[in-house]
C-alpha cells in the first residue's frame, strides 16, 4: 500500500503547485482580474495628468504676461481687482449671493 501511494506522490505534489500558482496568476497583485481595475486606475491618472499639464501651461502664460518686459495691462487689472477688491471706476460690478454662481 506505502509503495503503491508513493507512485502518486510527485503527481500530487505537482497538482498542487500548479493550483498554486495558477490561483497567484488570476488573483495576485498582478494578477489578471485586476487587469480591468489598473487599467481604469490608469485612464484616471492619465486624464488627471492631462488636466494638470494643461493649467500649469495656463498659468505659465499667465506669468509670463506679469514680467516687467511683456506686462499686459488687462492681466495686472485682473489681478488688482481679483487680490485687492480695486476696479476702474468706469466698469459695472454686479454682486451676486456666494451661493449662486
Amino acid at each position: 500500500m506505502l509503495s503503491r501511494l508513493q507512485t502518486y506522490i510527485p503527481t500530487a505534489l505537482l497538482a498542487i503547485l500548479i493550483f498554486y500558482f495558477a490561483f497567484h496568476a488570476l488573483t495576485g497583485d498582478r494578477g489578471l482580474l485586476l487587469s480591468r481595475q489598473r487599467e481604469t486606475t490608469l485612464a484616471e491618472k492619465q486624464a488627471e495628468l492631462k488636466a494638470l499639464h494643461a493649467e500649469r501651461m495656463d498659468l505659465e502664460a499667465r506669468a509670463r504676461f506679469l514680467r516687467d518686459e511683456s506686462l499686459s495691462a488687462d492681466l495686472l487689472e485682473e489681478r488688482a481687482h481679483v487680490l485687492l477688491g480695486f476696479t476702474d471706476p468706469r466698469d459695472y460690478v454686479i454682486r451676486t449671493p456666494k451661493g449662486r454662481g
